[in-house]
């Protein structure tokens, strides 16, 4: 009888966090300072990436743009990409997209908190600690606006 050799084990690893790139605008400053009627507006946008590094390493990437206006004057626009690289081995394929889509980017997330807060109140501003993110919504989002766009771009059908 031969003995059958034991299924491998699934794999998740942080390899390496870090930020990836960062920028800062405060185009209205000192003005700002000074004659400032504070009454900021906050708009947020998050974009999460992924690329396949080797067969079980990827580099898992979220960007975090925060536009603060007053007023009509811009406060500050932060953009911070904070990226990771992960290891998902033997992860079944069905979960895999899944996994770099929620659970990275929710690993990634307080990174990315952290550096735009910081960087919000080195440049004099008030703290801005961004909201929590629903990354599964997130996801299912940016799926089915993928999916969307597939089904634009199929042939039509031309039978009669």
């Amino acid at each position: 009888m031969t003995e059958q050799p034991e299924p491998r084990q699934a794999r998740f690893e942080i390899q390496r966090i870090y930020l990836k790139d960062v920028s800062l605008e405060c185009p209205n400053t000192p003005g700002l300072f000074v004659n400032m009627e504070w009454k900021p507006q906050a708009n947020l946008q998050i974009e999460c990436e992924n690329t396949r590094l080797d067969a079980s390493n990827f580099e898992v990437q979220i960007t975090v743009t925060l536009k603060l206006t007053t007023g009509e004057k811009t406060a500050y626009l932060v953009e911070a990409k904070q990226a990771g690289v992960f290891t998902l081995d033997n992860i079944p394929e069905d979960q895999l997209d899944p996994m770099l889509g929620i659970a990275c980017p929710n690993i990634l997330f307080p990174f990315a908190r952290e550096a735009v807060a910081d960087l919000v109140q080195k440049s004099g501003f008030p703290p801005h600690l961004l909201p929590p993110v629903n990354f599964e919504a997130l996801y299912a989002q940016n799926r089915q606006r993928r999916e969307q766009a597939e089904g634009d771009q199929q042939p039509a059908d031309t039978r009669h």
